[in-house]
Protein backbone atom coordinates (compact mmCIF):
# COMPACT_ATOMS: atom_id res chain seq x y z
CA UNK A 1 0.00 0.00 0.00
CA UNK A 2 1.40 3.24 -0.90
CA UNK A 3 2.47 6.06 1.59
CA UNK A 4 -0.28 8.24 0.73
CA UNK A 5 -2.93 6.11 2.62
CA UNK A 6 -1.50 6.25 5.76
CA UNK A 7 -0.36 9.71 6.04
CA UNK A 8 -2.72 12.25 5.66
CA UNK A 9 -2.00 16.10 5.56
CA UNK A 10 -1.18 18.91 3.77
CA UNK A 11 2.37 19.30 1.81
CA UNK A 12 3.09 22.99 0.19
CA UNK A 13 5.90 22.65 -2.30
CA UNK A 14 8.62 25.27 -1.86
CA UNK A 15 7.47 25.26 2.47
CA UNK A 16 9.34 23.17 4.83
CA UNK A 17 6.38 23.15 7.58
CA UNK A 18 3.67 20.04 7.31
CA UNK A 19 0.86 18.53 9.22
CA UNK A 20 1.01 14.79 9.56
CA UNK A 21 -2.15 12.57 11.08
CA UNK A 22 -1.53 9.26 11.07
CA UNK A 23 -4.95 6.82 10.99
CA UNK A 24 -4.55 4.25 13.73
CA UNK A 25 -7.07 1.77 15.17
CA UNK A 26 -9.07 3.15 18.74
CA UNK A 27 -7.35 2.46 21.90
CA UNK A 28 -9.49 1.49 24.16
CA UNK A 29 -8.82 0.38 28.15
CA UNK A 30 -10.05 -2.74 29.64
CA UNK A 31 -12.91 -1.87 31.88
CA UNK A 32 -12.67 -3.52 35.27
CA UNK A 33 -13.30 -1.13 38.00
CA UNK A 34 -16.53 -0.73 36.48
CA UNK A 35 -17.62 -4.34 37.49
CA UNK A 36 -15.73 -3.92 40.87
CA UNK A 37 -18.02 -0.97 41.64
CA UNK A 38 -21.12 -3.43 40.92
CA UNK A 39 -19.69 -6.44 42.95
CA UNK A 40 -19.49 -4.15 45.48
CA UNK A 41 -22.74 -2.48 45.75
CA UNK A 42 -23.97 -6.43 45.15
CA UNK A 43 -21.99 -7.57 47.89
CA UNK A 44 -23.14 -4.28 50.21
CA UNK A 45 -26.64 -4.73 49.17
CA UNK A 46 -26.86 -8.79 50.71
CA UNK A 47 -24.86 -7.62 53.79
CA UNK A 48 -27.47 -5.48 54.54
CA UNK A 49 -30.02 -7.84 54.12
CA UNK A 50 -28.29 -10.12 56.27
CA UNK A 51 -28.24 -7.16 59.08
CA UNK A 52 -31.94 -6.94 58.68
CA UNK A 53 -32.68 -10.45 59.28
CA UNK A 54 -36.64 -10.08 58.68
CA UNK A 55 -38.18 -13.20 60.02
CA UNK A 56 -36.37 -12.12 63.18
CA UNK A 57 -36.85 -8.14 63.92
CA UNK A 58 -39.95 -7.90 61.67
CA UNK A 59 -42.79 -7.08 64.24
CA UNK A 60 -45.58 -7.56 61.84
CA UNK A 61 -47.23 -4.41 61.69
CA UNK A 62 -46.89 -4.26 58.34
CA UNK A 63 -47.90 -7.96 57.45
CA UNK A 64 -45.21 -11.12 57.20
CA UNK A 65 -41.43 -10.85 54.97
CA UNK A 66 -41.65 -11.38 51.70
CA UNK A 67 -39.50 -14.00 50.10
CA UNK A 68 -39.40 -16.56 53.41
CA UNK A 69 -37.45 -19.15 51.44
CA UNK A 70 -34.34 -16.44 51.82
CA UNK A 71 -34.50 -17.16 55.57
CA UNK A 72 -32.54 -13.94 57.06
CA UNK A 73 -32.44 -12.62 53.60
CA UNK A 74 -35.87 -12.35 52.93
CA UNK A 75 -37.32 -8.85 52.70
CA UNK A 76 -39.70 -6.57 54.33
CA UNK A 77 -43.17 -6.72 54.14
CA UNK A 78 -44.16 -4.73 50.40
CA UNK A 79 -46.09 -1.91 52.64
CA UNK A 80 -43.28 -1.10 54.55
CA UNK A 81 -40.38 -1.20 51.47
CA UNK A 82 -42.46 -2.11 48.18
CA UNK A 83 -38.37 -2.01 46.23
CA UNK A 84 -38.05 -5.70 48.13
CA UNK A 85 -35.36 -4.50 50.02
CA UNK A 86 -34.26 -3.66 54.38
CA UNK A 87 -36.33 -1.70 56.70
CA UNK A 88 -34.90 1.96 56.91
CA UNK A 89 -33.45 0.97 60.50
CA UNK A 90 -31.23 -1.40 58.77
CA UNK A 91 -30.32 1.18 56.36
CA UNK A 92 -29.50 3.81 59.38
CA UNK A 93 -27.58 1.84 60.70
CA UNK A 94 -25.49 0.68 57.62
CA UNK A 95 -24.54 4.11 56.94
CA UNK A 96 -27.41 5.63 55.01
CA UNK A 97 -27.89 9.60 54.84
CA UNK A 98 -29.52 11.51 57.39
CA UNK A 99 -29.40 15.26 57.86
CA UNK A 100 -29.37 15.25 61.89
CA UNK A 101 -26.14 12.70 62.44
CA UNK A 102 -24.69 14.43 59.67
CA UNK A 103 -24.70 17.92 61.11
CA UNK A 104 -25.26 17.19 64.44
CA UNK A 105 -23.91 14.27 65.34
CA UNK A 106 -20.41 14.97 63.31
CA UNK A 107 -20.74 11.50 60.81
CA UNK A 108 -20.02 13.55 58.07
CA UNK A 109 -18.66 9.99 56.82
CA UNK A 110 -22.36 8.66 56.02
CA UNK A 111 -21.80 10.98 52.77
CA UNK A 112 -19.46 8.95 51.22
CA UNK A 113 -21.29 5.07 52.57
CA UNK A 114 -24.64 6.28 51.53
CA UNK A 115 -23.81 6.02 47.67
CA UNK A 116 -22.94 2.19 48.15
CA UNK A 117 -26.68 1.74 49.65
CA UNK A 118 -30.13 0.59 48.14
CA UNK A 119 -33.24 0.46 49.38
CA UNK A 120 -34.29 -2.38 47.50
CA UNK A 121 -33.56 -4.70 44.56
CA UNK A 122 -35.35 -3.33 42.01
CA UNK A 123 -33.60 0.37 43.20
CA UNK A 124 -30.11 -1.65 42.88
CA UNK A 125 -31.19 -3.29 39.27
CA UNK A 126 -31.81 0.04 37.97
CA UNK A 127 -28.53 1.71 39.25
CA UNK A 128 -26.48 -1.35 38.89
CA UNK A 129 -28.05 -1.28 34.88
CA UNK A 130 -27.03 1.70 34.23
CA UNK A 131 -24.22 1.81 35.65
CA UNK A 132 -22.95 -1.11 33.50
CA UNK A 133 -24.52 0.73 30.09
CA UNK A 134 -22.95 3.79 30.69
CA UNK A 135 -19.85 3.25 32.92
CA UNK A 136 -18.29 0.59 31.20
CA UNK A 137 -18.27 2.57 27.66
CA UNK A 138 -16.85 5.17 29.79
CA UNK A 139 -13.94 3.66 31.23
CA UNK A 140 -12.86 2.02 28.18
CA UNK A 141 -12.79 5.20 26.33
CA UNK A 142 -10.59 7.28 29.35
CA UNK A 143 -9.67 4.90 32.15
CA UNK A 144 -10.21 3.82 35.45
CA UNK A 145 -8.84 6.62 37.21
CA UNK A 146 -10.63 9.45 35.22
CA UNK A 147 -13.99 7.38 35.85
CA UNK A 148 -13.34 6.86 39.11
CA UNK A 149 -12.54 10.01 40.13
CA UNK A 150 -15.81 11.50 38.32
CA UNK A 151 -17.71 8.37 39.88
CA UNK A 152 -16.68 9.29 43.50
CA UNK A 153 -17.27 13.07 43.38
CA UNK A 154 -20.52 12.93 41.63
CA UNK A 155 -21.68 10.51 44.28
CA UNK A 156 -20.27 12.78 47.09
CA UNK A 157 -22.15 15.78 45.18
CA UNK A 158 -25.20 14.04 45.40
CA UNK A 159 -24.88 13.41 49.17
CA UNK A 160 -24.33 16.91 49.69
CA UNK A 161 -27.53 18.13 47.63
CA UNK A 162 -29.79 15.44 48.99
CA UNK A 163 -28.77 16.62 52.94
CA UNK A 164 -29.44 20.25 51.83
CA UNK A 165 -32.79 19.18 50.36
CA UNK A 166 -34.33 15.94 52.47
CA UNK A 167 -33.43 16.49 56.03
CA UNK A 168 -36.96 14.93 57.51
CA UNK A 169 -35.74 10.80 55.95
CA UNK A 170 -32.94 8.77 55.13
CA UNK A 171 -31.34 8.72 51.37
CA UNK A 172 -29.28 5.99 50.10
CA UNK A 173 -28.21 4.90 46.42
CA UNK A 174 -25.75 5.79 43.65
CA UNK A 175 -27.85 8.11 41.81
CA UNK A 176 -25.48 11.17 42.32
CA UNK A 177 -22.77 9.13 40.95
CA UNK A 178 -24.71 8.20 37.64
CA UNK A 179 -26.03 11.05 36.97
CA UNK A 180 -21.80 12.14 37.01
CA UNK A 181 -21.07 10.03 34.60
CA UNK A 182 -24.21 10.36 32.53
CA UNK A 183 -22.85 13.79 32.38
CA UNK A 184 -19.28 13.21 31.62
CA UNK A 185 -20.45 10.78 28.64
CA UNK A 186 -22.86 13.97 27.42
CA UNK A 187 -20.38 16.28 27.68
CA UNK A 188 -18.28 14.08 25.72
CA UNK A 189 -20.46 13.96 23.08
CA UNK A 190 -20.91 17.97 23.15
CA UNK A 191 -17.58 18.98 22.61
CA UNK A 192 -17.20 16.06 20.03
CA UNK A 193 -12.93 15.99 20.60
CA UNK A 194 -12.72 12.00 21.42
CA UNK A 195 -14.79 11.19 17.91
CA UNK A 196 -11.76 12.94 16.43
CA UNK A 197 -8.91 11.68 18.48
CA UNK A 198 -10.22 7.89 18.17
CA UNK A 199 -10.00 8.37 14.65
CA UNK A 200 -6.69 9.53 13.88
CA UNK A 201 -3.69 9.58 15.73
CA UNK A 202 -0.60 11.70 16.18
CA UNK A 203 3.12 10.80 15.32
CA UNK A 204 5.29 10.87 18.40
CA UNK A 205 8.00 13.95 17.05
CA UNK A 206 10.51 10.73 16.72
CA UNK A 207 8.60 9.13 13.66
CA UNK A 208 7.74 12.76 12.23
CA UNK A 209 10.10 14.87 9.42
CA UNK A 210 12.72 17.23 11.49
CA UNK A 211 10.68 20.11 10.13
CA UNK A 212 7.27 18.91 10.52
CA UNK A 213 4.91 20.38 13.18
CA UNK A 214 2.15 18.32 15.48
CA UNK A 215 -1.16 19.76 16.12
CA UNK A 216 -2.34 19.91 19.13
CA UNK A 217 -4.91 17.11 20.34
CA UNK A 218 -7.82 19.67 21.72
CA UNK A 219 -8.85 22.94 20.74
CA UNK A 220 -8.31 26.08 23.04
CA UNK A 221 -11.96 26.26 23.94
CA UNK A 222 -12.20 23.06 25.53
CA UNK A 223 -9.11 24.35 27.87
CA UNK A 224 -11.60 27.02 28.66
CA UNK A 225 -14.24 24.83 29.48
CA UNK A 226 -11.87 22.68 31.85
CA UNK A 227 -10.66 25.72 33.95
CA UNK A 228 -14.48 26.78 33.97
CA UNK A 229 -15.40 23.45 35.31
CA UNK A 230 -12.89 23.26 37.81
CA UNK A 231 -13.65 26.51 39.17
CA UNK A 232 -17.64 25.46 39.23
CA UNK A 233 -16.81 22.48 40.76
CA UNK A 234 -14.44 24.03 43.38
CA UNK A 235 -17.13 26.63 44.15
CA UNK A 236 -20.10 24.40 43.88
CA UNK A 237 -18.32 22.11 46.95
CA UNK A 238 -17.10 24.81 49.20
CA UNK A 239 -20.72 26.25 49.25
CA UNK A 240 -22.81 23.37 49.69
CA UNK A 241 -20.36 21.97 52.55
CA UNK A 242 -20.44 25.42 54.75
CA UNK A 243 -24.50 25.46 54.15
CA UNK A 244 -25.05 21.85 55.65
CA UNK A 245 -23.03 22.23 58.20
CA UNK A 246 -24.00 25.14 59.26
CA UNK A 247 -27.44 23.66 59.13
CA UNK A 248 -28.78 25.67 56.30
CA UNK A 249 -32.37 23.83 54.72
CA UNK A 250 -31.81 24.35 50.73
CA UNK A 251 -35.61 24.48 50.48
CA UNK A 252 -35.86 27.68 52.22
CA UNK A 253 -33.40 29.53 49.20
CA UNK A 254 -35.11 27.23 46.19
CA UNK A 255 -38.69 27.81 45.58
CA UNK A 256 -38.93 25.48 42.54
CA UNK A 257 -36.99 22.58 44.13
CA UNK A 258 -38.84 21.44 47.09
CA UNK A 259 -38.78 17.78 48.36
Amino acid sequence: MASGDLERGTKNRGHNTSFYYVETSDKQWTSWLIPMFVVANIAVFIVAMYVNNCPKNNLGFYGSCVAKFLGRLSFQPLKENPLFGPSSSTLEKMGALEWNKVVHEHQGWRLITCMWLHAGVIHLLANMLSLIFIGIRLEQQFGFVRVGIVYLLSGLGGSILSSLFIQQNISVGASGALFGLLGAMLSELLTNWTIYTNKFGWHESRHLPADARVKSRHMAYQYVLLLVAMVLLIVGFTVGLVMLFRGVNGNDHCSWCHF
